[in-house]
């Protein structure tokens, strides 16, 4: 069995997105200069890098990062690639939605974290898209880049959808090294108490 781990690392030059805290990561002990351990100071946002959006992100009733059940963010999930540049019901045809709890989109993306700044042409989930995704009663929608809504929206619908129906995000992933299947994956975001969100390591076994 291999293992994948499609997180991103996390250094203060990989792209935040836009209005996010800035990443700083700075040595304030150093063995090389005379202190007997090296300690770091590391200040980031709730949403950088690979990150786990609980419903509280977007609604304010609903569960914070500290209250995802484990085995929402334990277990087989289902990594589906397309090269459409957003993905919309018309993609999802083509998609088997009756068995999978956990799906993953694999798409240009993954191929975008080397750029290190950030980019506004990513591929996305349009609302449709995830209303379709609610009835076919997915728990948890995965995607490889820092948001799953179009960049620019302003109206949020997707994330609204999905998170005010339960539905878990994870943004950040990368997936330039995994093939299309089905995989069990092991995601677990920091434990920060009534978080509105969390970095998270992310490996997929399969």
């Amino acid at each position: 069995m291999k293992i994948y781990d499609v997180s991103v690392p996390i250094c203060s030059e990989m792209p935040v997105y836009p209005g996010d805290p800035n990443i700083k990561i700075e040595l304030r002990e150093s063995i090389a200069k005379g202190s007997p351990c090296n300690v770091s100071s590391i200040s980031l946002g709730s949403h950088t890098g690979t990150h786990i959006d609980p419903p509280y992100h977007f609604i304010e009733s609903g569960i914070k990062v500290d209250q995802i059940p484990l085995n929402l963010l334990i277990g087989r999930t289902y990594v589906v690639e397309t090269t459409s540049s957003r993905i919309d019901k018309s993609v999802l045809k083509e998609i088997n939605l009756n068995d999978p709890m956990r799906l993953i989109f694999k798409t240009r993306n993954s191929y975008l974290w080397s750029a290190n700044k950030f980019v506004e042409d990513y591929v996305y989930l349009t609302p449709d898209a995830a209303e379709i995704l609610v009835e076919a009663g997915i728990k948890l929608v995965g995607i490889d880049y820092l948001s799953i809504e179009q960049y620019g929206s302003t109206t949020y619908q997707t994330h609204k959808t999905l998170l005010g129906n339960g539905v878990v995000i994870v943004e950040g992933l990368n997936l330039a090294e995994v093939e299309p299947g089905d995989y069990e994956m092991i995601c677990l975001p920091l434990k920060i108490k009534d978080a509105d969100g969390a970095p998270a390591r992310v490996i997929l076994r399969g």
